[in-house]
């Protein structure tokens, strides 16, 4: 079964031997969306959310998934990480952009970790807001850049 790291020779799954990778430095920023109504948007700018200061516990819940991806991914290696930022945009009338970077010296990307620490703060501003608007949409979650490893550099064309 060539091509499928992870899978055996019997095609059976298998966590990835990464014990004869370098050990480099690793970053990987991934970036997603939440389309909401103006009005949620705002009261999320504002902080006049029932719930409290919305972005704050989505960057704190995005930064503790992100430490946590091995738990909710099957054959991701637990790593140490160095870094995990997590960044929120307003684009009104109804979009709130969400990037996040996350850093290691390691023998394996962190690629998954950004992105968890991206859908997680995503779902933390629907579960905050919810009450407010059911109608939200998490979009267009993806890869925007990663760096070190074996594989090379990636960067998503704009």
């Amino acid at each position: 079964m060539s091509g499928w790291t992870h899978l055996d020779e019997h095609g059976q799954a298998r966590m990835v031997d990464v014990t004869d990778k370098a050990t480099t430095q690793r970053t990987a920023s991934a970036s997603g969306q939440i389309r909401m109504k103006p009005a949620t948007l705002e009261a999320i700018e504002s902080s006049h959310s029932k719930k409290g200061d919305v972005l704050a516990v989505a960057r704190v819940a995005g930064i503790q998934a992100a430490k946590r991806t091995d738990m909710l991914i099957p054959l991701c290696h637990s790593l140490g990480l160095d870094s995990v930022e997590v960044r929120f945009t307003h684009l009104p009338p109804d979009l709130l952009r969400i990037d996040s970077t996350v850093r290691t010296t390691g023998r394996t990307g962190v690629e998954m970790e950004a992105l968890v620490a991206v859908s997680t703060s995503a779902l933390t501003v629907y579960d905050m807001c919810k009450a407010m608007d059911r109608d939200m949409t998490i979009e267009q979650i993806r890869l925007e850049s990663k760096s070190g490893g074996r594989s090379g550099d990636f960067l998503r064309d704009s």
